[in-house]
């Protein structure tokens, strides 16, 4: 195996190419982003290991993808599930920045698992590569097919992206982990140049990392784990990229949020309660407007429309 090994596999996604087929492959482990992304909200085990699954898929996909910018996988649903939002930041750097929430109603207990909190389910893709070229934003939404996220993913990239892909998903409560294993078009092989293909090869890696198991996934080395997975094929390791926790909200994108609002109701709620008051979903960081800050929202947001009816 020819590689480029960190010294902790915890944190970090790496990508591996079997050489002379169009298979590559990504694996990602997810401890301390994990716990940094959901420690500070209460979530129910069940939601949080769906996040945990969740935001190993993202890192996996973020990477497949080449971008430079936001990928937000979203499960939404009518159920007693509302959201389960994670949102994938992919720098220059290539290093993933992440984030995670959910959203349900009523008594949702520990034991109760992602698919019976669903009802009327949708699984939303939303691509945002923010680049100064003009690239558009791209969305796709698709029906819940599948009975785990694994199978949901795999699902929606063979019939949007005409991709075949498998994925293997785990979570115990306290790391996330996770294996995509792609077929690309031979005229799409960046990395490799195929030459007399086994007819047989995708069919055989599939089988090989179907026998991955969740401790595998969780707690063996990068190389350790490809090479007890898959000693007698050829592959190349790449360059491991760091992945963290990272909530983008500030005290400036709330003020946005509640300019938004507009006067009439920033005013009611300052008379009705004294301050405005904001918890992010995301990493329960407390925001207050104050009865001054609140004026000077109203100010701005006014000054923000008369520009508007100038121009």
């Amino acid at each position: 195996m020819k590689t480029h090994l960190p010294t902790n596999h915890h944190d970090t996604l790496q990508r591996f190419v079997f050489e002379n087929t169009p298979v590559r492959g990504n694996l990602v482990n997810l401890t301390q982003t994990f716990q940094q992304a959901l420690n500070q909200q209460q979530l129910p085990q069940g939601l949080r290991s769906a996040l945990g699954e969740l935001m190993a898929a993202s890192a996996l996909l973020a990477a497949t993808l080449k971008m430079h910018g936001a990928l937000v996988l979203q499960i939404q649903s009518k159920g007693a599930l509302k959201l389960l939002v994670v949102e994938c930041n992919s720098d220059v750097d290539q290093s993933l920045k992440m984030r995670a929430t959910a959203k349900w109603s009523g008594n949702v207990t520990d034991e109760q698992n992602l698919f019976e909190l669903i009802e009327h389910g949708q699984f939303i893709i939303t691509l945002d590569p923010k680049s100064e070229d003009g690239s558009q934003a791209y969305q796709g939404i698709v029906p819940l097919e599948g009975d785990s996220i694994s199978a949901v993913l795999e699902n929606y990239m063979l019939r949007s992206e005409q991709i075949d892909t498998k994925i293997w998903l785990c979570c115990d409560g306290d790391s996330a982990a996770g294996m995509l294993i792609q077929k690309l078009p031979e005229s799409t092989n960046q990395v490799t140049q195929p030459q007399t293909q086994d007819s047989d090869t995708w069919n055989r890696i599939c089988y090989l990392a179907s026998t991955v198991t969740d401790d595998e996934l969780l707690n063996l080395p990068t190389e350790t784990l490809l090479t007890r997975l898959f000693n007698k094929e050829d592959v190349r390791l790449f360059e491991a990229n760091a992945t963290q926790f990272h909530c983008r909200c500030s005290r400036e994108s709330v003020a946005d949020m509640l300019r938004m609002l507009g006067n009439e109701e920033l005013t009611g709620i300052i008379e009705e309660l004294g301050n405005i008051e904001v918890n992010c979903d995301f990493c329960n960081k407390h925001y207050v407007f104050d009865k001054v800050d609140a004026a000077q929202l109203m100010v701005t947001e006014t000054v923000i429309a008369t520009s508007l009816k100038i121009h």
